[in-house]
């Protein structure tokens, strides 16, 4: 599997750095500024590394509420950031610009990410109002910028949102691997933090065939082993920070502890991965 020569384990944690708002987003107060934002930046890649995770996701989390065309200055605050932390990167790492698919692959092109991770298909409603995405232009853009190693990261289902058209989980998840190449399928929860159904992801891994099933939210230290035991890896956030809440900081000592337990998990699964997968 892709996943295990790119992150070097079975079952990676990919850990979320949610950059905190940047210039021209509603929460950027008038005591913040770029430098504060790095700053903090800085301090939560140094938590996540130190504590063990296998990749680090960057994402505009706190832009809220999500545009649906990004704003230059926040694609440029966010080329800016990632910058000004790659040298300090120990491990392979993705962009992430929320609802803007192609904004974050021409990013991933400007600061050589590894990977990515987007709602790249489908058409939802929500507090946003309509979103249609546009696969056709993405992978084009892809192509475009030469970015053959880049691996994309789907969501079969996105956080809050809701198709506009109702369809089965696993015509879906069908439909996107047959059109739309995923590298990789995330399950998630109701909203950021929010825990994954495992119905969910047992649905969505039956059909999946070799594509890797990454669980997207909701992970904890309590149900790590068990979300682990039923897809090929996970994409953790809220757990890693201060009492478990998504505003707060993250902790070092709360990475350590679930990443831990996965290291643990693991001891036992090495030898029995299945070697025909790819």
């Amino acid at each position: 599997m892709w996943t295990k020569d790119l992150f070097k384990v079975e079952k990676p944690v990919i850990a979320l750095l949610h950059l905190r708002a940047m210039p021209g987003d509603p929460l950027f107060g008038g005591e913040d500024t770029m430098e504060s934002v790095i700053q903090k930046a800085r301090e939560e890649l140094t938590a996540l590394q130190d504590g063990g995770v296998d990749g680090i996701l960057i994402a505009n989390e706190f832009s809220l509420p999500y545009e649906k065309q990004v704003s230059y200055v926040t694609v440029a605050a966010m080329g800016c950031i990632v910058g000004e932390l790659k040298k300090e990167i120990r491990v392979p790492f993705g962009v992430n610009i929320v609802s803007n698919p192609i904004a974050t692959i021409d990013l991933a092109a400007a600061t050589g990410a590894d990977f990515v991770r987007s709602t790249f298909t489908g058409a939802y409603i929500g507090e946003n109002g309509i979103t249609d995405t546009n696969i056709p232009a993405t992978l084009r853009r892809k192509k475009e910028l030469g970015l053959k190693n880049l691996k994309l990261l789907f969501k079969v289902n996105p956080e809050s949102d809701t198709y506009l058209a109702e369809r089965s989980l696993e015509k879906i998840t069908k439909s996107i691997i047959f059109h739309c190449f995923p590298d990789a399928l995330c399950v998630s929860g109701s909203s950021a933090g929010s825990e994954t159904d495992s119905g969910l992801m047992e649905r969505v891994k039956k059909v999946s065939g070799g594509t890797p099933v990454f669980c997207n939210t909701g992970c904890t230290k309590e149900n790590i082993v068990e979300k682990l035991e039923q897809c090929d890896g996970a994409c953790i956030g809220t757990a890693f920070k201060k009492d478990g809440k998504f505003s707060n900081y993250v902790e070092k000592e709360r990475v350590k502890e679930i990443m831990d337990i996965v290291k643990e998990y693991r001891k036992n699964i090495g030898a029995a991965a299945p070697s025909s997968r790819s």
